[in-house]
């Protein structure tokens, strides 16, 4: 059994897991050499290239865990959709939703499975000695790219259809818990040892509005998953509690302390949360801010240490290096 599988189930080992969100992409020369020519989505359902992608940073880094390389839109892409990744802006659709007929058509679309995802998962498992660690986008964070039709700031037009139109928005979410479910799912029959269910705007909505109209369905997502499952979003220091109460770990952002957290879902393991602007400081101001991480988490029953977000693309990759390297014990002199 690994660090990071026992401490996904609650029990702390000899010293914290180590892992980063985004480990494996932008930071890495190997990987925008290897990418050279080939957008994103071509690259994701390339078994090959999207498993080299996924093992990079685990040869790079020693990390404890190699993240799969994909995107939250893939298997939107897979069933048909027309969705793109546009370099500088993000997932651009086709034909955003904007009515009740809109869901009609998108709801016919079907995600059942994907020999490209399958094989790549396969590839990794079979080489790597660590776990490989499927992930999928939150039912939200899916709707709010399927109505906006592109990132959005404040995600006002996914917020007004599910009040508007709540039978709608209902079949939408429905609908996105079983894409991201049966992605998760794909990834945990190809091997996958954890999964990791990532809500990019849930931090946009109060704590109400989410109870209600948001947790049921990411609950659903997750409810696919028979192995550990971590559920981490930006921005949600108002929501810990709720999400926390539908996944095994609860994946925290850098804007409050794990203590803290500990305090508010007792008895649940944690998984965070260096701050990523960190990641430039001197040597000796980011040594004592993961001293101060890992200690703010043994309040937790079990701690897996990662970013409060993504790894930045103009990251030194050294600087990952090193960070595992000190939380295994392996730095002299330092």
């Amino acid at each position: 059994m690994s660090l990071l599988i026992d401490a996904a189930r609650g029990t702390r080992g000899e010293r914290v897991p180590v892992w980063f969100m985004r480990q494996a992409g932008r930071s890495l020369p190997e990987y925008r050499s290897l990418r050279e020519g080939t957008n994103m989505l071509d690259a994701c359902l390339n078994p090959e290239m999207a498993a080299e992608i996924t093992m990079q940073p685990v040869r790079r880094h020693g990390v404890d865990g190699a993240v799969f390389f994909s995107d939250i839109v893939t298997p939107l892409k897979v069933a048909g959709i027309d969705v793109d990744i546009k370099p500088g802006v993000g997932p651009v659709f086709g034909n955003p939703i904007a009515s009740a007929a809109d869901v009609d058509k998108l709801v016919a679309y079907e995600f059942e499975d994907s020999p490209e995802i399958r094989k790549a998962v396969e590839i990794c498992v079979n080489e790597l000695d660590v776990p490989v660690l499927g992930f999928g986008g939150a039912p939200f964070t899916l709707a709010a790219y399927l109505v906006e039709g592109k990132p959005s700031r404040d995600h006002l037009a996914a917020r007004s259809l599910m009040y508007s139109d709540p039978v709608s928005w209902d079949r939408l979410m429905t609908w996105a818990a079983d894409v991201t479910g049966r992605f998760l799912q794909i990834q945990i029959e190809a091997g996958a040892s954890v999964v990791q269910l990532f809500d990019s705007w849930a931090g946009s909505l109060s704590k109400a509005t989410y109870r209600e109209k948001v947790l049921p369905y990411s609950e659903r997502a997750l409810s696919y998953a028979n192995v550990p499952t971590i559920h981490f979003g930006t921005g949600t220091t108002g929501i810990l509690p709720e999400m926390g109460s539908i996944a095994s770990v609860l994946g925290v952002d850098y804007r409050i302390p794990l203590n803290e957290v500990a305090q508010l879902v007792s008895n649940k393991p944690l998984q965070g949360n260096l701050d990523p602007a960190l990641l430039f400081a001197p040597w000796e101001v980011l040594r004592a801010h993961i001293d101060e991480v890992i200690e703010s988490g043994r309040a937790a029953p079990a701690h897996i240490l990662n970013l409060g977000h993504g790894v930045p693309p103009n990251t030194d990759p050294t600087v990952l290096t090193k960070i595992v390297s000190y939380v295994k014990g392996e730095l002299t002199g330092e």
